[in-house]
């Protein structure tokens, strides 16, 4: 065997050379399934998709009941770590569908076979209401999270334990096999948990560990949704009496060195499974896998008869989801009954979007994802004009009307090629059911504290690059900001009962903020006197507070009760010449600028300190020497921020010349 269980023994594992296995339990998981039910995806049509991935499990599963010492001591379990289901042009098929007729991913869910599911955070992205749906189309199969507590939900709550649970019991060969759920303490700020009460994660889990063991449950097990692999391992060391987790909301592909992986995939950790150090001592091993029902993980554990982990299996590994086209040897037929009864009627309704022209564009239009949240694109500018235009027609306009799109619910994730728009690609880009909003108006330092918050989660690049960001990111119509990344970020500490968002780091990265009409609210980090309250046009996540969004409370009421698909669609298809190169440019057109980087081509953002912003020039140069008397934060242009030094000054001087060499001297 690949672990010998003198080697497991070494690193922690609570057992010996002489341990007698007593039980073979193969635990088969994914997570991130995210409605991805057809296939893989664009480029990727041979793998994935729930009519194959069902046969695969069964296969699997069969294998299982013969991995032990004899067919009485094996038996396998299989467990999703939570998004099930994701917004989007698949899952739109379902909520089409009349009143009474289950969900598609439901029948998928039960056709493949899970004994466990888990709740991540895109089930509540539609609210409780929708959840509460899916749990009862899925009926036969517990959805289990410990630390939500649903009691303000009444349709949840009145749901039965078989269905939604702290933990289920799963009898496998006449063993019980405990499984924990857990999800995400940040639900509030990426979904819509409406009155659900989000607990902690560890204090929970172990509660229902302690209460599984008074049970008589010696072999149990997590499954949890904390959106990295990461999250999962930080958290074994703080429970006691754990035996496997399950983790779900990272699409981390774990796989040994020399797998079998989908073309194009790479492994994000070698070596399968990982392993945290409980707090007992005892080694956990800690799985998961890429979404889409790319792949199916196969966890082999060896019991001894207390219920202790002596062996990991060398059957233990991911598996690829592959059509027998794509993969002659190891490749699977698809379901037949999920082939009718959900992929053939998804596919029907996505080729109906796909078929409906609404427009064109000249040219690309980026809906990258690192893209979208970390600097301004094309897309996000088309997107946010939507917005100002729907509320317009509504007789919502101003010079102090903005609006803003966070860069998490735009969900493409590439650049849509120049040519025809289609009814399938608002779908795929803005997925979710997202109202748009008018906000009341709210004083400037409000706004400015929303976008404050919104690059505070981009990285600082390197060389001519933009560092990553998160779906907090904020793209804009009516309003244009510079912001810079190396400096401090804005950080919020958990909400109270008396305060909302309470700031525990006051940020400094938002430098300028500048009305369409051109009235300067913000300048050199320094709130503008007489700057007006904002109107803010936004999806209702972010008005209720979703991404850290500091709204506070601020009321706000639907434009039209129009969702931002339907707001966009409506922008593109009222466009007398289309999206045009001269309206949105590839790379924006200055609504947003990185001040580290300028205008990321030539110029060096060291030296571009006040507007125009994107050139270098000899305002520059005096806005900086007078700051540099004052010591004002204008010249504050390289680390360590919060004063004005000689690093400011070379760094500008090195900038500023090699700007004005640049450019032949203007």
């Amino acid at each position: 065997m690949r672990t010998t269980i003198g080697m497991l023994a070494a690193v922690g594992l609570a057992a010996s050379a002489s341990a007698q296995v007593d039980f073979t339990l193969t635990v088969l998981h994914n997570n991130d399934g995210e409605s991805q039910l057809i296939n893989a995806g664009s480029g990727r049509e041979e793998f994935g998709g729930v009519a194959r991935f069902a046969t695969l499990v069964g296969q699997l599963r069969a294998e299982a009941e013969n991995a032990g010492a004899s067919p009485a001591d094996s038996g396998s379990i299989v467990i999703s770590a939570g998004d099930n289901i994701l917004a989007g042009p698949e899952f739109n098929a379902s909520l089409e569908l009349p009143a009474g007729q289950p969900f598609f991913d439901a029948i998928a869910l039960v056709g493949i076979g899970y004994d466990v599911l888990g709740i991540g955070n895109h089930e509540l992205d539609f609210g409780p209401d929708v959840f509460q749906r899916l749990v009862e189309d899925v009926a036969v199969t517990p959805f289990v999270s410990a630390n939500l507590d649903f009691s303000n939900e009444a349709g949840l709550a009145a749901l039965p334990s078989s269905q939604l649970a702290s933990s289920t019991i799963v009898t496998v060969d006449g063993r019980q096999v405990g499984v924990i759920g857990a999800t995400t303490e940040n639900l509030p700020f990426i979904s819509s948990p409406r009155d659900i009460i989000i607990n902690n994660v560890a204090t929970a889990v172990q509660a229902e560990i302690d209460a599984l063991t008074s049970q008589g449950v010696n072999i149990i097990g997590l499954t949890s949704h904390l959106q990295s692999v990461d999250e999962e391992l930080a958290l074994v060391p703080m429970l006691s009496g754990i035996d496997f987790v399950i983790a779900g909301g990272g699409d981390d592909i774990i796989a040994d060195a020399g797998t079998l992986l989908i073309p194009g995939d790479q492994a994000d950790r070698v070596g399968y499974p990982l392993t945290a150090t409980s707090m007992s001592g005892s080694t956990v091993p800690v799985v998961s896998t890429a979404g889409d029902y790319s792949y199916v993980g196969r966890l082999v554990l060896e019991f001894d008869a207390a219920g202790n982990v002596v062996n990991f299996d060398n059957n233990s590994n991911i598996v690829r989801v592959a059509s027998i086209t794509a993969d002659p040897l190891n490749g699977v037929a698809s379901d037949i009954v999920l082939q009718t009864q959900v992929v053939d009627p998804v596919a029907a309704s996505v080729a109906a979007l796909a078929s409906e022209i609404i427009g064109t564009s000249e040219v690309g239009l980026d809906g990258v994802t690192n893209n979208v949240r970390s600097r301004e694109t094309n897309l996000g500018n088309l997107i946010t004009d939507s917005y100002v235009d729907l509320a317009a027609s509504f007789g919502i306009s101003g010079n102090n009307v903005v609006a803003i799109a966070n860069g998490g619910g735009i969900r493409n994730g590439t650049v849509l090629p120049a040519g025809d728009l289609t009814a399938l690609d608002t779908f795929d880009i803005l997925p979710f059911s997202n109202f748009i909003v008018s906000t009341e108006p709210i004083p400037a330092a409000q706004f400015v504290e929303i976008l404050e918050n919104a690059v505070s989660r981009i990285e600082a690049g390197t060389g001519n690059r933009v560092g990553g960001g998160t779906g907090r990111f904020a793209q804009v119509s009516g309003v244009s900001y510079s912001y810079d990344a190396r400096r401090p970020a804005i950080d919020y500490g958990p909400s109270t009962e008396t305060e909302i968002l309470p700031i525990t780091e006051v940020g400094s990265r938002l430098r300028e903020v500048v009305l369409a009409d051109g009235t300067v609210i913000f300048a050199n980090g320094v709130l503008q006197a007489g700057a007006p309250d904002i109107i803010v046009l936004t999806a209702d996540f972010t008005a209720r507070g979703g991404d850290e969004y500091a709204f506070r409370g601020a009321s706000f009421s639907r434009v039209g009760d129009f969702s931002y698909q339907q707001s966009l669609r409506r922008f593109i298809e009222g466009l007398p010449s289309g999206v045009t190169a001269a309206d949105y440019p590839e790379g924006g057109e200055g609504r947003i600028v990185n001040l580290e980087f300028g205008d990321f081509l030539v110029q060096d953002s060291a030296a571009d300190v006040v507007a125009p912003f994107g050139e270098t020039n000899f305002t520059d140069l005096m806005a900086f020497v007078g700051g540099l008397q004052t010591q004002d934060a204008v010249a504050d242009v390289a680390p360590p921020f919060g004063e004005v030094d000689f690093n400011d000054f070379f760094s500008f001087l090195r900038s500023y010349f090699r700007a004005i060499r640049s450019t032949g001297g203007r």
